[in-house]
């Protein structure tokens, strides 16, 4: 079995954007690496068992609405009686909801990529039904 190892997400200014999800979501800082001018290049994140690196790049962000090519969305898990401290915190780091689906709610990080913070009914909770 595979598993996720880690998630890159390019930044323009690598402090603020992983200061927001060290912040929003309890992140831990795992590592910092520099660049050869000494200046830094990544900051490491732990997600569980994965990594997300917010690394550095000089392009100009591409925002996306909806479904887009390639990554387009980082989405967290948050408990049901968690979820309205969790978007109070987000709003307070200046990252309001902007929308909302029956089981996620939808905001910014600092440099526009989509983020979303979900709950989803567990498998014993959801009804099918069988053909009869």
């Amino acid at each position: 079995m595979s598993q996720l190892h880690h998630i890159a997400l390019g930044a323009r200014d690598v402090r603020r954007v992983a200061a927001f999800y060290r912040e929003a979501f309890s992140l831990v800082e795992l590592d910092r690496h520099l660049d050869e001018k000494g200046e830094l290049r990544s900051i490491w994140l732990e997600i569980d068992s994965a990594i997300l690196m917010i690394e550095k790049t000089t392009d100009k962000p591409r925002p996306i609405d909806g479904v887009g090519a390639g990554p387009f969305l980082l989405a967290f898990s948050v408990d049901t009686d968690k979820k309205s401290a969790l978007e109070a915190r987000l709003n307070s780091l200046g990252a309001p909801i902007e929308d909302r689906s029956d089981f996620s709610s939808y905001t910014r990080d600092p440099e526009g990529n989509r983020v979303a913070i979900s709950h989803y009914p567990t498998v014993d909770s959801c009804s099918t039904s069988e053909p009869q």
